[in-house]
């Protein structure tokens, strides 16, 4: 695809020359920049993990429910409606 970038020309220059030296493309140089960016960028924003609230209130279960039965704990929620 191509684009239109407006780039400070210095920075431009020493683009061109470092890919000169490295025998590669503008193009290629600055594909390979932006790649870095985004997965320095995305790896940065995944390191932290959610923390998933806990309950830490007392009570518990009605008495007499039996918590591996779906069939008991939606009978129960209707219950409460």
């Amino acid at each position: 695809m191509k684009t239109t970038l407006d780039i400070n020309d210095s920075l431009l220059a020493t683009a061109k020359s470092l890919a000169a030296q490295q025998r590669t493309t503008l193009t290629r140089l600055i594909e390979e920049g932006l790649a870095l960016r985004l997965r320095s960028s995305y790896a940065k924003i995944n390191v932290s993990k959610p923390k998933i609230p806990v309950f830490k209130g007392r009570g518990g279960l009605v008495a007499g429910l039996n918590p591996s039965s779906n069939k008991d704990m939606l009978d129960a929620a209707d219950d409460d409606a």
